[in-house]
């Protein structure tokens, strides 16, 4: 497992082709078009929409770059072989909180595919770091800046 291992879901990476493919094709013709008109407006010296065109190619470019990067180093995580007893990256975990009694369900996923707003945590945010390991009916306590969370595991599947 090298420093530069990017691990992603089976669905995640494809997630990551279809952007990658979309910028290469439809982002970069837009941009293309746009900085053909800007430049069809006269000196581009002094033309405001000439460079901003400019930098959103030059961002295009960078988010490409980057994709292309992560895609090159995607080790693809497999869900067969895998404990299904105790939390790893790629697992949804459904949790207690002790407190509240609100069940709350999170997947654990790599940085690159966390989407809070999908229940999707990165494995390096307080609480995922805090879940590896654990298993089934265990009470994981999780200090984040707001205090304490304690949360009993209820399950740990994998999809």
């Amino acid at each position: 497992m090298g420093s530069s291992d990017v691990y992603l879901t089976r669905k995640g990476y494809e997630k990551l082709m279809q952007e990658l493919e979309t910028l290469k094709t439809v982002k970069r013709r837009a941009l293309s078009k746009a900085i053909g008109e800007a430049r069809a407006h006269g000196d581009i010296s002094e033309n405001a929409e000439y460079d901003t065109a400019k930098d959103a190619q030059a961002l295009n470019e960078q988010k490409i770059a980057e994709l292309e990067f992560k895609l090159a180093n995607a080790r693809i995580l497999e869900n067969e072989g895998m404990s299904k007893d105790e939390i790893l990256i790629g697992a949804t975990v459904k949790l207690n909180d002790v407190d509240t009694g609100e069940e709350l369900n999170y997947t654990l996923v790599s940085e690159v595919e966390a989407d809070y707003s999908q229940n999707k945590i990165s494995v390096t945010s307080p609480v995922g770091k805090a879940l590896i390991g654990h298993k089934l009916n265990e009470i994981v306590e999780i200090n984040i800046p707001a205090g304490i969370l304690k949360y009993k595991i209820l399950g740990i599947s994998r999809d």
